[in-house]
């Protein structure tokens, strides 16, 4: 067995995985990152204090919903590519993927994520270039026909401007700020929203993966389930948020009670949303026997057993095989599996020593799914994260309308 099967065994430390890094294309990934975020951040809060500058006081609440629902439309399509990127090896084209032993559900696996880069680069081009014609300032809504008195209004307003940067702008710049840092109402929703975008930004870089360890699906089935559970439902909160504000003319301290009351609700969902969790993956020689009993205490000589204490395995490789059982070894070396048949992910091992079944004994490359049980709870997980997300949307259209009228509470 130790030297007939040499391809189930591989070596303690192959010479062929030291190599030093000495690339630095890693130096373009972070520049290119930091260009792009200088060039997204303006555009979002700007963008909506454009709009409330030209829009009617019922109509600000609906369009900045839109433009809202614009903002998740973009990571939709983001994340759908994303997943078809994931799916999709790294190094394909330079390598016959035919020849693969993994596949995207296991741990090894890493996706095209430079195929997305690419795309987005042209479109990112390609979108900038209606920002050009934009106006600076727009009239006023309902207003449109005295084009010549706005027209006046929005000359004198840039004479007055352009005199107070010449001599104003860092006389004014610390009272301003001040004022600003003394605001209560200000400051609080920039705490809150500092909180919820931290949350945010977590979210949607480690959730692909506590899916994949939580509920054993691949890569890319957990990107594209999060973009289609999740974004939607913010997409619909925005437009609804928006049109509750403009339908039923809601004050801002109306405005206030509801983000306030949502948000708390939001919060609770995805509480319960987190205990809808699956059982470990059994894993012999970790944390179950080779009898099928569950273990809680790793012990490393646990790893071997008298069907596998002659072939020399190494203990320290993960090359995880599903034998017909239902449990997952380290490797098949582990599982005593003497030979083999078929090449890259349809290999099948046989005649596995360690695997106890009525019939012929094998095992197939990658981790066991955890049973519907599990697949079940993953369901509930999506929607009471679908419910969260809507209701999260539903309440930021009232938090807009807080940060930009919070004057009205104190000077009407």
């Amino acid at each position: 067995m130790e030297n007939g099967t040499q391809i189930l065994r591989p070596t303690q430390d192959p010479s062929e995985c030291t190599k030093e890094v000495k690339s630095l294309m890693w130096v373009y990934v972070l520049v290119g990152n930091i260009v792009r975020g200088m060039g997204e951040t303006p555009i979002l809060p700007l963008g909506i204090s454009y709009i409330e500058d030209f829009a009617k006081f019922e109509n600000s609440p609906l369009y900045i919903g839109l433009v809202e629902t614009g903002a998740i439309i973009g990571p939709l399509i983001g994340l759908l590519l994303a997943s078809f990127c994931a799916n999709v090896y790294v190094d394909t084209g330079s390598v016959n993927t035919d020849d693969l032993i993994i596949t995207p559900t296991d741990t090894r696996w890493v996706g095209a994520w430079w195929f997305g880069f690419l795309i987005c680069a042209g479109v990112n081009v390609l979108t900038a270039i209606p920002f050009f014609f934009l106006p600076n300032t727009l009239p006023k809504e309902g207003l449109e026909n005295n084009a010549d008195i706005i027209k006046n209004e929005n000359e004198d307003k840039q004479k007055e401007e352009v005199k107070k940067e010449k001599y104003g702008i860092t006389k004014d710049f610390l009272p301003f700020m001040k004022s600003l840092s003394c605001n209560p109402i200000y400051m609080l929703f920039i705490l809150v929203s500092v909180i919820q975008f931290n949350a945010f930004v977590n979210m949607i870089s480690f959730m692909p993966k506590y899916l994949e360890q939580q509920y054993g699906i691949s890569s890319s089935d957990a990107i594209f389930l999060m973009g289609i559970y999740n974004l939607p439902p913010i997409c619909i909160g925005y437009i609804i948020g928006g049109l509750i504000m403009k339908k039923f003319k809601i004050t801002v301290k109306q405005a206030a009670h509801i983000g306030c009351w949502l948000s708390l609700l939001e919060y609770l969902l995805y509480f319960l949303s987190f205990l809808m969790t699956c059982e470990n993956f059994s894993v012999v020689g970790i944390n179950t026997s080779y009898e099928g009993i569950p273990q809680d205490l790793y012990v490393e000589n646990d790893i071997f057993a008298d069907c596998n204490v002659d072939c020399n395995c190494p203990s320290k490789i993960w090359d995880p095989v599903c034998g017909n059982n239902g449990l997952s070894y380290l490797s098949a070396c582990l599982a005593g599996c003497e030979t083999s048949t078929g090449t890259g992910i349809n290999m099948v091992f046989q005649n596995c020593s360690c695997i106890q079944t009525s019939g012929n004994s094998s095992a197939v490359l990658g981790l066991c799914d955890k049973g519907r049980d599990c697949s079940l709870m993953l369901q509930y997980f999506l929607i009471l994260s679908a419910m969260s997300s809507f209701i999260y949307s539903l309440a930021a259209i009232p938090g807009y309308m807080v940060l930009l009228r919070y004057k009205i509470i104190f000077f009407i």
